[in-house]
């Protein structure tokens, strides 16, 4: 945690909260991004564009850093292409069976009051601190 900035940490948390309270409030939806990129394959129409039109966003989102700040942070990954490959396999594994993924339990899910949004991120949270814990005091890592 020693780059932990608190600005940007707290203007991109109010990003993402006007984000998913502008998709509610415009469209009706939850913003989390496992169901809206798995509800893109076979979508049509108007209910394409939106979808197409919010995962351009994630994309287009460090661009639009770079365009501001003139810069990007430096990003490093510090595993195998395995493990990043399992990780991102376990991570989309966990969304299908948690029937949605942090962003739409974490961000809209709890912002509702929602019980199984509750029970999903304690259950996420759980399962990443018992991850990290075998990853570096079992394996070494």
């Amino acid at each position: 945690m020693e780059t932990f900035t608190p600005l940007s940490a707290l203007l991109g948390g109010i990003l993402i909260g006007l984000s998913a309270v502008g998709l509610m409030a415009l469209n009706g939806r939850i913003a989390g991004v496992s169901g809206i990129v798995g509800a893109s394959i076979g979508a049509r129409g108007g209910e394409l564009g939106w979808r197409l039109a919010f995962i351009a966003g994630l994309f287009l989102g460090p661009w639009l850093v770079l365009a501001v700040t003139g810069s990007l942070p430096p990003v490093v990954l510090d595993a195998s292409l395995a493990a990043i490959v399992a990780g991102g396999l376990l991570v989309g594994l966990g969304s299908r069976l948690g029937s949605g993924c942090t962003s739409g339990h974490g961000v809209c899910g709890l912002a509702r009051l929602s019980p199984r949004s509750l029970v999903a991120m304690l259950a996420f949270t759980a399962s990443g601190m018992a991850v990290v814990f075998v990853v570096r005091h079992l394996f070494g890592g």
